[in-house]
């Protein structure tokens, strides 16, 4: 991994611009690939990083390669790949038109099948899958709130990428283990959608037993689709992901005894697909939800609870008028 060349940030949204940005303010190299309106906001303000732990940055613009132009990636020494599960394939194919032959791709997105698509598209580049656990909130004026925890944890490789990649205030640690962790994140990712759905800030929602009882189910429903295929997936958590249904079912104060402190969430964080129904972009439903449901289609498992989201948000997205502000009981329901 050549951190002496620039790190190229492919799609550079919300967490393209948080991690790229974190990765300018320690001093390296960051280009960003990312659309015109989010050049002319960093153009105009710069990048400010903030996170739910009160810690502050603020990167000017002319320390950082911005354009809309793929072939900012010239001289890249690696990759962060950024975009929406389904932009994959389009992106491979930018990366292997445009960035060096050895330049190091990473893989920071939602899903399960990233690297492996990029691994087939891009067959002369080193590919590494990553897990991102926490989100970040675009609040207008090249301004990105970090609103949840959680360290990036990347494939383990013989360069050590992670630890060669990580920069202060972004921690990243590798893993042995990659397709169990980003298994683990798919069970926590469940809860996106029912965080679209809802309209509500992520820690009023999961603050409320109806909700997590909802999330419980999704889990549930999702640890039967993941076992049928003998996959063990590893919890980003200390608890066991056998155990969340559990937790997330205990009365209000039993929950916040056991494990609601720990729960670090800004109190304005809510689920990237909230915000992609917000301003009238596809989700990422077909690879969370989705995936339970084709397993399910293959295994010839009941799903209800996941097929009735998915058809929720997608009904959402054509409507296009944001959250439906449904509650637990009308997610549940055949009515809505």
């Amino acid at each position: 991994m050549m951190l002496d060349r620039p790190i190229g940030v492919a799609g550079a949204g919300s967490i393209g611009c948080f991690v790229g940005g974190m990765c300018a303010a320690a001093g390296r190299r960051v280009a960003l690939l990312a659309r015109p309106r989010v050049i002319e906001e960093i153009e105009g303000h710069g990048l400010t990083l903030t996170s739910f732990e009160d810690s502050q940055r603020h990167v000017a613009a002319n320390r950082l390669t911005l354009s809309d132009d793929p072939a900012v990636f010239a001289d890249a020494g690696v990759v962060l790949v950024t975009v929406k599960s389904a932009d994959t394939a389009e992106i491979a194919d930018v990366i292997a038109r445009h960035a060096p032959s050895d330049a190091v791709v990473v893989s920071l997105q939602n899903g399960i099948g990233n690297a492996a698509v990029l691994r087939q598209r891009l067959p002369g580049h080193v590919v590494l899958a990553a897990m991102v656990p926490f989100n970040v909130i675009a609040a207008g004026e090249g301004r990105f709130h970090r609103a949840t925890s959680g360290d990036i944890v990347i494939e383990a490789d013989a360069a050590d990428s992670a630890a060669r990649l990580a920069v202060p205030g972004l921690t990243m640690r590798a893993t042995r283990d990659i397709a169990g962790v980003q298994w683990g994140k798919l069970l926590l990712n469940l809860n996106n959608a029912l965080n679209a759905l809802s309209g509500l800030p992520l820690r009023q929602q999961l603050a409320q037993r109806p909700w997590r009882r909802l999330f419980a189910d999704q889990i549930a429903e999702g640890l039967t689709a993941i076992r049928a295929e003998g996959i063990r997936p590893v919890s980003l958590t200390p608890i066991p992901a056998g155990w969340a249904p559990h937790l997330l079912r205990l009365p209000d104060a039993m929950f916040d005894m056991a494990l609601g402190r720990a729960m670090k969430i800004d109190p304005q964080a809510r689920s990237s697909m909230s915000e992609d129904l917000q301003r009238g972009r596809r989700t990422e439903i077909d690879y969370l939800q989705g995936v339970i449901t084709e397993i399910a289609d293959r295994r010839q498992l009941q799903v209800p609870l996941s097929r009735r989201i998915v058809a929720l948000i997608k009904r959402a997205e054509a409507a296009g008028q944001g959250s439906p502000a449904l509650t637990p009981e009308q997610i549940r329901s055949d009515t809505v």
